[in-house]
């Protein structure tokens, strides 16, 4: 079920208390402020007393609102928010990427055999996506295309879905060519062609610290080193930091995802995106943009993608719609700039074809009528869900836990009070049947020990409410 229908499958009480739940979020309703009598709510949303009671007190239980005799809900007051996480500091020299138990672990925070899991970032609650949608898409591409069944293709991709990507490509203000596009296996498919055509081994590439474990994970098998600059929770990489490292090593390539970065979400201004590709360019070094979390961001003018400001095409750009559309139809794409003939070869030479029907359905569905709409709904889903999380953060861990305040997106990064280790807490948790990612996934180093991320991307029930607690109690019993 998608995001426009998804609120369809839950309670009339809760659809309402999560429109109101967003209008507290957004401060549309301020604390201490005056909720409209159970008898306005009941009328303005066209249902029964006993409904917006119940609506109400669904607020209530999440301590979003409080009832006084006599008067009303009214607003619960705002509670201190946690400290963002502090700015990285990672070594300034590169490191070879060894991680050998890193594949092992991550198999284990992903496994969906346990009771609860906040581990891998990729979307597993089955309300965000409209299944019948996708499986309509699917046996329609497979009957109007099914002589590609029979076909052997070697193609950059079919004309229909890189005209598709270009087209969705107008909203992140890039103006691509469906000619120049690229379709891959997956997202970490394009980093990964992108990587080897800019790079060899030894190389040194530039990413942001903390970054997304997959990129980690890339520069070990192709024997890259890695060059962890510092980055901000909110504001993204430090651009200071990374000319310093432009001036005094020899980076071959640089490695981020502006928006909504995994994990910290954090996302970069306009200017500083432009700024970014600004330095690049005078340097000649390749940027390697990652923009699958970006329509996390939809009707938000920050979705812009850096790759708008490269005019001489210098910025390479990978993403996918596992995210937002279908993460079973797990295809990628690239648009390579000026190394599209390299990356182009380098999909074929590795033997990497990609399913014509797939790319049918995936551009049927991602050029639908409603999907920009859809993608609204899913943000500010998501926007209440990361704000409830954060408050239950702020009551249940240990005091001076620091925790990320992403716009919308799917993971919260937390760094916990040191000598906390996350790892320990991992294995303790994971003795109760509940996962999350430690730390150390997300560094070529151990300096993120006492932090770890959390993934909302699941079922969000009150069964794990009282799991994310849990892991709070744990943590705070460590000490």
């Amino acid at each position: 079920m998608n995001a426009e229908t998804q609120h369809s499958s839950l309670p009339l009480y809760a659809q309402i208390a999560q429109r109101m739940a967003h209008l507290i979020d957004s401060r549309a309703f301020k604390p201490g402020q005056r909720l409209p009598s159970v008898r306005d709510l009941a009328a303005t949303n066209g249902v029964s007393i006993s409904t917006a009671v119940q609506a109400l007190r669904w607020l209530e239980e999440r301590k979003l609102v409080a009832a006084k005799p006599k008067a009303g809900y009214f607003v619960a007051p705002a509670g201190k928010a946690p400290a963002l996480p502090a700015v990285s500091r990672p070594p300034r020299h590169s490191l070879l990427v060894e991680r050998q138990s890193r594949a092992e672990l991550i198999f284990t925070v992903t496994d969906t055999t346990h009771a609860v899991s906040f581990g891998g970032a990729c979307p597993k609650d089955p309300t965000f996506f409209d299944e019948a949608r996708v499986r309509t898409a699917i046996q329609r591409a497979t009957r109007v295309h099914r002589f590609t069944l029979v076909e052997y293709s070697d193609s950059p991709g079919t004309s229909a879905l890189r005209e598709a990507v270009a087209q969705r490509a107008f909203h992140l203000g890039c103006q691509l060519k469906a000619d120049n596009i690229v379709v891959t296996a997956s997202c970490i498919h394009a980093v990964s062609l992108c990587l080897r055509a800019v790079t060899k081994p030894g190389d040194i590439v530039a990413l942001e610290s903390p970054t997304h474990f997959g990129f980690l994970d890339l520069l070990e098998s192709l024997n890259l080193r890695a060059l962890e600059i510092p980055t901000h929770p909110k504001e993204g990489i430090s651009l200071a930091a990374l000319q310093l490292a432009l001036d005094t090593q020899p980076v071959k390539a640089v490695l981020v995802v502006p928006t909504l970065s995994n994990p910290l979400g954090s996302v970069m201004r306009h200017s500083d995106k432009q700024a970014l590709v600004k330095m690049l360019t005078e340097k000649q070094v390749p940027l390697i943009e990652d923009v699958v979390f970006n329509d996390l961001l939809a009707s938000d003018e920050r979705r812009r993608a850096a790759k708008s400001f490269d005019a001489d095409g210098g910025v390479m750009v990978c993403g996918s719609f596992s995210k937002t559309v279908a993460p079973g139809v797990r295809l990628g794409w690239v648009e390579a700039g000026r190394w599209k003939e390299s990356v182009h070869r380098l999909k074929r030479v590795h033997g990497i074809a990609t399913n014509q029907v797939l790319e049918y359905a995936l551009a049927d569905l991602v050029t639908q009528v409603g999907y920009e709409s859809r993608m609204r709904r899913l943000s500010d889903h998501m926007r209440v869900r990361l704000a409830e999380a954060r408050k239950l953060i702020a009551a249940s861990f240990p005091k001076g836990t620091r925790v990320s305040a992403p716009p919308s997106g799917f993971t919260l990064w937390l760094e916990l009070p040191q000598p906390c280790n996350t790892m320990v807490l991992f294995h303790a948790c994971r003795e109760e049947g509940i996962v999350f990612s430690p730390g150390s996934l997300f560094s070529a180093t151990d300096r993120f020990d006492h932090c770890l991320r959390l993934s909302f991307a699941g079922c969000w029930s009150d069964t794990e409410r009282r799991a994310l607690c849990r892991i709070g109690e744990l943590a705070r019993q460590s000490f």
